[in-house]
């Protein structure tokens, strides 16, 4: 009995890290840029798809597109935010979803007919296979790779924006760009290093979820809601607040379909219910 539970609640930690990897772009550039880009899994389908790509067609390691999928998902997301985003940072939070959504539907299209709508995959390396023996009990070696690859992102992005230069300069352009032009910082820089940053990350998460839950033409819509409800019950801008979400949301997800398969993915959304009634602005939220 303790060992399943053992089980299903590493298990759930690590489908959380997925999500957190997955999310934490859309809470960062979504609370601190106050822009609702509800094309960020589109972004992490370019992670994914290069991926794919690399791995299926031209022979790459896994760990080696990791870093290739950041850059794609990151150099698409300055594109987009040089050319479409930055003339909406001023607009409703309505023209900003109904554009971005626009986006989600272009992405699904353009994938499907170059990729097709079948589920992809791509070959492991072996040290990702198999299982690690701990505390007596056994764990996938690719959900422990998993769970320190977002422990890993998660400390760096606190590093980042909460104790350098960059991260006092991004957070004074969110709360006054007017002054911060007059100090001196590139604003529109910072929002695009910012933008580039939360795209790169959800390119990396979409490179990490193809072993756990695939990949298709669909991602996009189909996890676009995880991510939603991650960022929504973490509070906006926190980055542990994601993580506490992603792991919360994780767990409750992996449980219900363990322990109330009646139930199946819908205990995520009583759990998210519950937890806003308590924290109507998340578990860290401000605002």
């Amino acid at each position: 009995m303790f060992a399943s539970a053992a089980g299903v609640l590493f298990d759930g930690f690590a489908f959380g890290m997925l999500l957190f990897l997955l999310s934490v772009g859309l809470s960062v550039t979504l609370g601190m840029m106050n822009f609702v880009n509800l094309a960020h899994c589109s972004f992490a389908m370019v992670g994914g798809y290069v991926t794919v790509s690399l791995v299926n067609r031209f022979g790459w390691p896994f760990l080696a597109t990791l870093p290739a999928a950041f850059l794609a998902a990151g150099l698409v997301s300055i594109v987009l935010e040089r050319t479409l985003y930055r003339r909406l940072y001023r607009a409703s939070d309505l023209d900003q979803c109904l554009f971005t959504i626009g986006i989600v539907f272009i992405s699904v299209a353009a994938y499907a007919w170059f990729y097709g709508t079948v589920v992809q995959s791509t070959p492991m390396p072996g040290y990702l296979k198999g299982s690690v023996h701990a505390f007596g009990m056994s764990f996938a070696a690719y959900r422990v790779f998993l769970v320190v690859m977002g422990l890993a992102v998660g400390a760096l992005l606190i590093f980042l924006l909460e104790t350098t230069r960059f991260g006092a300069q991004v957070r004074a352009a969110v709360d006054n760009q007017r002054m911060a032009r007059g100090l001196g910082i590139d604003v529109d820089r910072a929002f695009m290093i910012t933008f580039a940053l939360g795209g790169g990350l959800a390119g990396l998460g979409g490179a990490l979820a193809i072993e756990i839950v695939g990949l298709d033409h669909a991602f996009a819509l189909n996890y676009l809601v995880y991510v939603l409800i991650v960022v929504a019950v973490g509070g906006l801008g926190s980055i542990g607040g994601s993580f506490a979400a992603a792991v919360v949301l994780g767990i409750s997800d992996m449980a219900g379909k363990y322990y109330f398969p009646w139930l199946g993915a819908f205990l995520i959304y009583l759990v998210m219910v519950a937890l806003l009634i308590w924290k109507p602005a998340g578990l860290f939220g401000k605002r």
